[in-house]
């Protein structure tokens, strides 16, 4: 017990009073002061990774499939009124179409993520290109479960560009 008194009373000569940067062992007296020292805290980065990654835990449900399919129909009106409003009257510059595949692929993420379907995790594409009489085939493959994951789709044409869009839904088990 003493001990610990003893080390309690050594760690508060040595401790800066509260409030103040700057600090004077105990035993001199200020006018015999000839330096002092300025104590400074800095902060150090945390690693992105650890902080923005907060682990859930959660309880197992032993669902294997969803209990509400995914609505494709719904969201292919969702993606045809998302790109009309958006390309109804646009022209195609590269810079604008690269701008605005970005916009409309977030506006159409926010649109789905509305309509609160449960364990499916979402993914968006956007392609813009010009519209110059030729022809283009894109295609994708994907590794999933035909009777829970699905894919909706919507392309648009007007004068001067088209714009596919499409939105990947992965029911997550």
């Amino acid at each position: 017990m003493a001990a610990r008194q003893s080390s309690k009373q050594q760690g508060q000569q040595l401790e800066p009073s509260a409030g103040s940067s700057h600090w004077e062992p105990q035993g001199r007296s200020r006018e015999n002061k000839v330096s002092h020292s300025t104590v400074s805290h800095a902060d150090e980065p945390s690693r992105p990774d650890e902080t923005s990654r907060l682990t859930v835990r959660m309880e197992n449900t032993y669902q294997l499939g969803p209990t509400k399919h995914f609505p494709v129909a719904t969201v292919n009106r969702i993606l045809k009124d998302v790109l009309t409003a958006h390309l109804q009257e646009a022209e195609y510059d590269p810079e604008f179409c690269r701008q605005m595949t970005k916009t409309i692929s977030e506006v159409i993420k926010a649109r789905v993520k509305e309509l609160m379907i449960p364990r499916y995790k979402l993914i968006v594409t956007v392609y813009i290109g010009q519209q110059d009489g030729q022809s283009i085939l894109i295609g994708s493959r994907c590794l999933w479960n035909p009777k829970s994951d699905t894919i909706s789709s919507y392309t648009f044409r007007n004068s001067t560009l088209f714009a596919l869009a499409n939105v990947y839904a992965v029911y997550f088990e």
